[in-house]
C-alpha cells in the first residue's frame, strides 16, 4: 500500500463520527468546545497568576480562594477536551492554539492590586458564564445531551465563582 493511500485512509478514519453526529454538528460542537477550552486554560492561568502574586491585608483568604477557583477551572479542561474527541472532533494541540482561540484576555502586568485582581477575575468568570450559555445552545441544538448536562454544571460553578468574587469586592 502506498503512503498516499494509507494517508487518505487514515484521514477518512479520523472523519468517522462515533456517535452519529453530522459533520456539520461535529464542526460546530468542536468549535464551541475548543473556544471554551482555550478560555478555561486562560482563566485558569490568570487565576493562578493572581493566586501566586496576591498580597495585602486579606492575603490568606484571597490566596486560598483563588487556589480553589483555579483547581475547579482546571478540573473541567480534560472533560471539555474529551467531549470534543467523543463527538468526533479534534481539540487543542498547543499553547499557541489556545492563544489563537481564547477570548479571556491575559494579564501580564508586573503588579495588580488585590481588589483589581478580584474584579478582573469577576469579569472573566461572568464572560465565561456567557460563553458557556452560548455553548449550551449549540450542544442542545445538536442533541448532544452529555455535553449539555456537563455545561449546566460548569455554568453553576462559574456563577458561584463570580458570586464569591463579587462579594469579596464589595
Amino acid at each position: 500500500m502506498s503512503k498516499h493511500i494509507h494517508e487518505k485512509e487514515s484521514h477518512a478514519a479520523r472523519l468517522l463520527v462515533p456517535d452519529g453526529f453530522s459533520p456539520e454538528d461535529v464542526k460546530n460542537l468542536s468549535s464551541v468546545l475548543n473556544a471554551l477550552l482555550a478560555d478555561a486554560f486562560a482563566i485558569y492561568l490568570k487565576t493562578k497568576n493572581f493566586h501566586w502574586h496576591m498580597s495585602g491585608q486579606h492575603f490568606r483568604d484571597y490566596h486560598l480562594l483563588l487556589d480553589e477557583h483555579g483547581a475547579q477551572i482546571f478540573a473541567i479542561t480534560d472533560a471539555v477536551a474529551e467531549r470534543v474527541r467523543k463527538v468526533g472532533g479534534t481539540t487543542i494541540h498547543s499553547v499557541g492554539h489556545i492563544a489563537r482561540l481564547q477570548r479571556i484576555a491575559d494579564n501580564d502586568e508586573e503588579f495588580v492590586g488585590p481588589t483589581e485582581m478580584l474584579r478582573e477575575l469577576l469579569a472573566d468568570n461572568k464572560a465565561f458564564v456567557k460563553s458557556l450559555r452560548a455553548a449550551h445552545v449549540v450542544t442542545s441544538k445538536a442533541n448532544e445531551y452529555a455535553t449539555t448536562s456537563l455545561i449546566e454544571s460548569w455554568i453553576d460553578e462559574a456563577e458561584r465563582r463570580a458570586w464569591f468574587l463579587f462579594e469579596a469586592t464589595r
